[in-house]
């Protein structure tokens, strides 16, 4: 396979990758989105507090669907440091999106309900960018396949890939 093919099914891969984050992370948000609502709106939680707790609920939510279908043919050798770093980027992917919500709310005074799913939604957007960069990188790691080893890329080689080689 020529060097502009092998690319290619990289990137297919990848798309299939995202594709399968992105359904994962859509269920997430909904749960996200409905558990903050609920706690919100239902009890005298402020606003921030409901937002992590909301956060809490879905990182375990998104951990069982990212392990057992977005990365389910991923290395699971090493479950124990897999938890571990998930865990660590899952924190701090929720210190962005809570951060962003604490910010308006009480920087601005955003704090209408409107206003909160908006800046709500704004920061679990802007986590959800590093969380999968973290996780595809640090958490979820590939079995290496013999067929790329031939032509390994730079668009493929994640940095935890580069530390171990």
């Amino acid at each position: 396979m020529g060097e502009r093919g092998a690319l290619r099914v990289r990137l297919d891969r990848l798309a299939r990758e995202a594709a399968k984050f992105g359904a994962v992370g859509a269920v997430g948000l909904l749960v996200n989105l409905v558990v903050f609502n609920l706690v919100r709106h239902g009890t005298g939680v402020p606003v921030v507090r409901a937002g992590i707790l909301a956060t809490v609920v879905a990182i375990v939510f998104n951990y069982v669907g990212f392990r057992h279908f977005t990365y389910r043919d991923r290395d699971k050798t090493r479950r124990t440091k897999e938890l571990s770093l998930f865990l660590l980027f899952s924190v701090v992917g929720l210190v962005i999106e809570n951060g962003i919500l604490y910010a308006a709310t009480y920087g601005f005074g955003w704090d209408t309900p409107l206003q909160s799913n908006v800046f709500k939604f704004l920061g679990i957007g802007v986590a959800t960018l590093f969380r999968f960069w973290s996780y595809r990188s640090w958490v979820f790691l590939s079995v290496p396949r013999p067929e790329d080893e031939a032509g390994e890329s730079f668009l493929e080689r994640r940095p935890a890939d580069r530390i171990q080689s």
